[in-house]
């Protein structure tokens, strides 16, 4: 399938979004950006903290913890800590991870938790080089046309789990990028409900190959235990929906080879927006910019395949 836009053509595109997401989407939400502001919080002072976990107390949303020494602060030692309910759904006795531990009305609590096991690590920091270097290979030219082949890449599940893209191989897949924070209702949250819609949608139409993947704009939040929450907050049928994050650099690799903007300005996330569809062999063969993208015209090319 040819391109419907030229390289060029989609840069100007994007260039003309990444304007409008800078002046105007605060006035027009409906358009293809987002300018989505979070409020600051003032936080405790944090240690980072790594252990393994002994044990796990899920109607307490606590973890027992038996952690390394915290240099200057506290020697080796196991205890307990208060967890948010999408890390405790998903510790399980024996995981190493690693978090940030802070004190909070008296009680200790372990925030950004991720697994610290060492062959997933390895293999998420493998998938995150072999990224940076096509990228820098590409240069330019880094963009996937239509036709193209997706970018490679592993990243963490809503369960802790390494994905790589190429466990998708042999089914068709709905691609887009969120965050969870997005407080702007017609961007982020509607694309997910969008999603939501689409899977069931295509089982009704008989389509059982499909699998729908969001990846984090905001990996420095969202922790697979955050998209954990997040899926279960929303009802989201994981089964072939898998909500991916990890390390920045990667996603912001991912961002570039997908034609997809993402500016911080403090706690602002400015971001375009698109939905991808990716055949069995793992071509790109449709995208929409922006959030006005119907079902049908997804379902209706996912029969073709």
């Amino acid at each position: 399938m040819k391109p419907c836009y030229s390289t060029a053509s989609r840069l100007a595109i994007s260039l003309l979004m990444t304007v409008l997401a800078l002046t105007g989407c605060q006035k027009r939400e409906s358009t293809a950006n987002a300018t989505a502001a979070v409020a600051p919080v003032a936080q405790e002072k944090r240690y980072v903290l790594k252990g393994e976990i002994v044990s796990v107390k899920p109607a307490e949303q606590v973890l027992i913890i038996h952690h390394e020494a915290i240099p200057d602060y506290m020697p080796s030692m196991t205890m307990e800590f208060k967890v948010g309910q999408g890390d405790v759904a998903i510790a399980r006795a024996g995981q190493r991870i690693r978090g940030e531990m802070y004190v909070k009305n008296g009680d200790i609590f372990l925030g950004k938790i991720w697994p610290d096991d060492t062959q997933a690590v390895a293999a998420i920091d493998a998938a995150t080089h072999a990224l940076t270097q096509d990228t820098a290979m590409r240069g330019k030219g880094a963009y996937r046309e239509i036709g193209e082949t997706a970018p490679e890449f592993t990243l963490f599940d809503q369960e802790g789990r390494p994905v790589a893209m190429s466990r998708f191989r042999g089914k068709q897949v709905m691609l887009n990028f969120i965050f969870t924070r997005c407080p702007i209702a017609n961007m982020c949250p509607a694309a997910t409900m969008r999603m939501v819609a689409l899977q069931k949608a295509a089982r009704e139409a008989g389509i059982t190959n499909l699998e729908l993947v969001s990846i984090s704009f905001d990996p420095a939040n969202d922790t697979p235990g955050v998209l954990k929450e997040y899926a279960a907050a929303r009802g989201i049928d994981t089964s072939n929906f898998t909500l991916l994050t990890g390390p920045d650099a990667a996603v912001r690799h991912l961002l570039a080879q997908m034609g997809i903007i993402r500016e911080f300005e403090g706690e602002t996330i400015k971001h375009t927006l698109a939905t991808l569809l990716i055949n069995k062999q793992g071509q790109i063969i449709h995208r929409v910019d922006g959030s006005q993208w119907t079902i049908q015209d997804f379902v209706s090319r996912m029969r073709q395949e």
